[in-house]
């Protein structure tokens, strides 16, 4: 059973503990560099522990983005050594029905970026719905849901 929980004070340094597996880190930062940017974004943005029972198994964060505005997925990872179990697929969906509930103000568009090389990530992407919109910006393209 895959459950979001946000990150605290009591679950942070779980998240720090994550694991890219090598030649991820290419394609997406690591927990440490997200929730810092979870401080300075604190009244927009909410990063989640994924857990399969109680272990997480990775990380996510949803960011609210008032000038467009839309919902953002940044910095999703699952554990190195936890892959391939379809965790992914079953937080994304997740992450789609908290968004749904408007949590940080009204929109129904939610991107994300992904490195143009991480096939992987953009097939489960697109498996959930997400569009690619053309915008590319250096490595990262741009994929899109409206719900």
């Amino acid at each position: 059973m895959i459950s979001l929980k946000a990150i605290n004070e009591e679950n942070f340094v779980d998240a720090f503990n994550l694991k890219l597996a090598k030649g991820q880190e290419e394609y997406v930062s690591h927990p440490v560099r997200s929730l810092a940017q979870a401080y300075v974004y604190r009244n927009q943005c909410q990063p989640f522990g994924i857990y399969a029972d109680e272990k997480m198994v990775g990380y996510v964060m949803v960011i609210y983005d008032y000038d467009v505005p839309e919902y953002d997925i940044w910095h999703m990872m699952i554990d190195e050594s936890q892959q391939g179990k379809g965790y992914g697929r079953a937080a994304l969906n997740q992450i789609v029905e908290y968004i749904k509930a408007k949590p940080f103000g009204d929109s129904c568009r939610i991107a994300l970026t992904c490195n143009k090389n991480n096939y992987v990530a953009k097939e489960l992407y697109e498996n959930i719905g997400f569009s690619v919109t053309g915008v590319e910006d250096e490595d990262e393209i741009e994929l899109v849901m409206n719900v």
